[in-house]
């Protein structure tokens, strides 16, 4: 293993390279191990804090499409409202819209 530089073809498989990586890290300094702990540490906080952002970021998306669809509903039935001649006063009670967004439809 000493001599190796790469694992040949036939050993490219997860275990393999599992393998080796554990080998290589027992061969290292204490400083060395030390510093290679501390870069791991770093990257896994890196990932950490995007996979943390992806998620907030997926969920506000979310919250905002569900906030829109409401609101296209809310629209949809006061157009509805609205041919069948019903006050807009009305109107605005039962879809929570303002006066001033019934009269923009």
């Amino acid at each position: 293993m000493p001599r190796m530089e790469r694992l040949p073809v036939y050993l490219r498989k997860p275990i393999f390279e599992k393998l080796f990586n554990i080998a290589e890290y027992t061969n290292l300094t204490k400083e060395e191990k030390t510093m290679y702990d501390s870069s791991m540490k770093y990257k896994w906080d890196n990932k950490n804090v995007l996979d943390y952002a992806v998620k907030e970021a997926v969920k506000e998306a979310d919250a905002k499409a569900r906030i829109e669809e409401r609101k296209k509903a809310q629209e949809e039935i006061a157009h509805e409202m609205i041919k069948e001649g019903i006050p807009l006063a009305q109107i605005s009670k039962f879809t929570k819209l303002s006066i001033a967004e019934i009269e923009s439809l």
